[in-house]
């Protein structure tokens, strides 16, 4: 919704008005009507209606004023009213004979002398004091809330309204009971230095001033456009065949919703076809209960009292099984009826099976990366420090403390054929520098193992 005479900032946008300034503020957001009868032509201009509508403090209070001045004043535009012992600003949210209509809807006489007089436009101080007078209704708040508290006084204050020019305060209270308020008030006028006016309002009122957001996704009605509220009883939801759940249909003033009014009458007018004393049928084999109806297919719902199958009959069944009970006569099946939903039937989607075509590879390889690097690291932390052998030395080479052949396994020579087994095949290298296997060996007898003398980093030299 936007501004109620342009129709710009709508979904609450501020800044689309550029000719209302209560737009910005969301005092236009709030109980809009449209005027449908302001483009109509009438027959004798001097008979139309010269009262108009006014909202105050965002639409939460609304009061009719006198036009006696010889200027119109168009919806949206904010107007200096007279108050009490001063002035009033508020926006024009109502007029023409639409105004008429409600003065009749609220019994108030169009030529009463009651009604007060529209001072003028609002001018700019006239804006200025009354934004000064809206920013202290917060803090006034909290302290008529502590000095209520201190003399113990079993009511709620909800909101308090100051009138524009700051001489008149109207504290808005809920209260169960009757509450001695005489003290509080005197107490209020010395502390706030205005004249205090207490007005007793219910919970319903009370959430129509805080506003919020319904169960049903959209703003609270009575923040929008309901003004009279009706009683609310459980009989509602019972002839709706609605589950009497007090969280489910209790708003958030704690009260019944008033949604459950609004389609009452059209359950009310189906229901006269239904017959009234089908709640039990007696059957063959035991007896049907009514469990519920449904006047949208003209359906009776029954189950029976050993098991839980619910058995959807029309309204002729159940009168025709009604005249036979009358008649001592007990059908031996119920003659069900056929339920068709509109509801296009689920089609369980299609897998595909993709067992056996995921690709292990690269799993591999990554297993195969952490053992190479785990065994790295035991082979640094048992050769004492030393550096690992890099690998462009030689993929086939061994790392230092490692046998080159299992014990009882003899190692070929492939330089020299024939020789036989090498004698020093069972010892590890040191210093992971490979054997020089192409040189012969001298006397016969079996070559150095190449040990470091000294320390055991030091290389052996090179012969």
């Amino acid at each position: 919704m936007g501004c109620g005479s342009c129709g710009s900032g709508k979904d609450g946008a501020p800044g689309g008005c550029q000719s209302h300034g209560a737009c910005a503020s969301g005092s236009c957001n709030r109980m809009n009507v449209h005027d449908w009868l302001a483009n109509l032509p009438f027959s004798d201009p001097e008979s139309n209606c010269r009262i108009v509508e006014v909202s105050f403090n965002n639409g939460s209070r609304k009061d009719y004023f006198k036009n006696t001045t010889l200027h119109y004043y168009g919806r949206g535009e904010m107007i200096a009213v007279e108050g009490v012992n001063g002035f009033d600003v508020g926006m024009v949210n109502l007029t023409g004979e639409l105004v008429r209509l409600q003065l009749k809807k609220n019994n108030i006489d169009e030529k009463s002398p009651d009604i007060k007089k529209v001072l003028r436009r609002a001018t700019e101080q006239d804006l200025e004091k009354l934004k000064e007078s809206k920013s202290k209704e917060a803090q006034m708040l909290i302290r008529s809330r502590a000095i209520a508290r201190q003399l113990k006084l079993e009511l709620k204050m909800a909101e308090v309204e100051i009138q524009a020019d700051g001489r008149k305060a109207t504290y808005f209270y809920i209260a169960d009971d009757r509450v001695d308020f005489r003290e509080l008030i005197k107490l209020y006028a010395g502390e706030f230095k205005v004249k205090v006016e207490m007005r007793q309002i219910g919970a319903r009122q009370e959430a129509g001033k805080v506003g919020g957001i319904g169960s049903c996704g959209r703003e609270l009605c009575c923040s929008t456009w309901l003004t009279d509220f009706k009683s609310v009883n459980t009989n509602a939801a019972r002839y709706q065949n609605l589950s009497i759940n007090q969280t489910k249909l209790s708003g958030q003033c704690g009260r019944l919703k008033c949604c459950l009014n609004y389609e009452l009458d059209t359950y009310m007018d189906a229901l006269q076809f239904f017959p009234n004393d089908a709640d039990m049928l007696e059957l063959a084999k035991g007896r049907a209960f009514l469990v519920k109806k449904d006047i949208f297919r003209n359906l009776m719902w029954y189950t029976m009292a050993d098991s839980n199958k619910q058995y959807p009959l029309t309204l002729e069944t159940v009168k025709n099984i009604k005249a036979q009970n009358r008649q001592g006569i007990r059908p031996e099946e119920l003659e069900t009826a056929e339920v068709i939903t509109g509801k296009p039937k689920e089609v369980e989607p299609e897998y595909a099976d993709l067992v056996g075509q995921i690709s292990l590879k690269s799993l591999e390889k990554t297993t195969r990366k952490r053992r190479e690097k785990e065994r790295g690291q035991q082979q640094r932390q048992q050769g004492g420090g030393q550096r690992p052998q890099s690998p462009q030395q030689g993929a086939g080479q061994q790392k230092q403390g490692q046998p080159q052949q299992r014990q009882g396994q003899p190692q070929r020579r492939n330089d020299q054929p024939g020789q036989g087994t090498n004698p020093n095949a069972n010892q590890p290298q040191q210093g992971g520098q490979p054997r020089n296997q192409n040189k012969p060996q001298q006397g016969g007898q079996p070559r150095s193992q190449n040990r470091p003398q000294g320390g055991g980093n030091k290389r052996p030299p090179s012969k």
